[in-house]
């Protein structure tokens, strides 16, 4: 059995095994995760390492991040990929550094490439190159964005039109659509009139829809670049919501379409909590991927736990290292002696 075909198992007296859960675009906010830089040792060396690999361009998302007042806004592409893929990369190499080996990796949307490097699918300098050439291959995308509806796939299928499309099936009532401007705001108004709760996605591209097919095509080129390998341990696909296969892992298409492609978080989480007892950590800003779990039977009936490393909103810079420590001092009470 290969490595990415092992499953994590909980034992009695063992200390649970440790998911690391990494969110997407949507997540993001200004200094998100700033309050670690120059504070954890861990952390700051390995958000160097990614932002300088992006050389003058990493120096500008860098100060953009630690600013009060970014030049760039957080939710563009040229801001949110790079600076997402970097604070969760930072997080997870923390983590890591706490002597926890992760029993598995999910990833949403761009998160998932986090994971990849971490389960050492693709190297770092090749994944950040995959992110700065995805924004290049962005940059002629139609304005869009996206929305979060309380409702499940099935039943909004009636209410797409133009290109708006699913995007992410987060739970069985938990659903986003993604589409151009126009088309998504007319969607947008029929799920109110007809009473959904319908919440907008911080993103300004209608990303894991049709309309980015041609960034997609682009992006695959890249992609066929770089060394791709089967995982050193557990990947669960946020795609095809199972876990992932040495044939899947090593597909520069896959990789690509992951801009176009559908999430179904949703049926990646049920196949992971699955595999036995667990501490699910987000590794990420916000608490989107957390609350998601919570609301797991697996999670409710107290037999896995989920938690965040990071506040559900902007916080102060003791906010954020007090909600590590938290976490910390949770995986030490399991058995994680080194997590400081």
């Amino acid at each position: 059995m290969s490595p990415s075909q092992q499953t994590p198992t909980g034992t009695g007296s063992a200390p649970r095994p440790v998911a690391l859960l990494f969110p997407g675009q949507g997540s993001q906010h200004v200094r998100m995760a700033a309050g670690l830089y120059r504070h954890d040792p861990v952390f700051t060396e390995a958000m160097n390492e990614a932002l300088d690999l992006l050389g003058d361009a990493g120096s500008a998302v860098r100060a953009d991040w630690l600013s009060e007042d970014p030049a760039a806004s957080i939710d563009a592409p040229e801001r949110a990929q790079p600076l997402l893929f970097a604070v969760e990369y930072a997080l997870g190499r923390m983590v890591r550094g706490w002597g926890v080996r992760p029993a598995a990796v999910l990833g949403h949307s761009a998160g998932e490439l986090v994971g990849a490097v971490l389960a050492d699918v693709i190297g770092l300098a090749d994944a950040v190159r995959m992110v700065h050439e995805r924004v290049d291959c962005l940059r002629g995308a139609p304005a869009g964005g996206m929305i979060a509806v309380v409702g499940g796939a099935e039943e909004l299928g009636a209410y797409l039109m133009g290109d708006v499309a699913i995007a992410a099936v987060n739970a069985k009532r938990q659903t986003m659509l993604a589409g151009t401007t126009g088309h998504l705001a007319a969607v947008s108004e029929r799920l109110r009139t007809d009473g959904y709760s319908v919440i907008p996605v911080p993103a300004t591209v209608p990303f894991h829809s049709p309309a980015l097919d041609p960034a997609a095509e682009a992006a695959e080129a890249g992609f066929k670049t770089v060394r791709l390998s089967p995982p050193a341990f557990p990947v669960y696909s946020g795609y095809t919501g199972e876990l992932m296969t040495d044939e899947i892992a090593t597909s520069p298409r896959y990789w690509a379409r992951q801009l176009t492609d559908t999430v179904r978080f949703g049926p990646a989480l049920d196949r992971l909590l699955a595999t036995g007892d667990l501490v699910l950590v987000e590794a990420g800003p916000g608490q989107n991927l957390t609350t998601l779990a919570r609301r797991h039977r697996a999670v409710r009936r107290g037999g896995s736990t989920a938690v965040p490393l990071l506040p559900a909103r902007p916080g102060s810079a003791e906010d954020e290292r007090r909600s590590v420590l938290d976490v910390a001092e949770l995986l030490r009470s399991e058995g994680y002696p080194q997590a400081s």
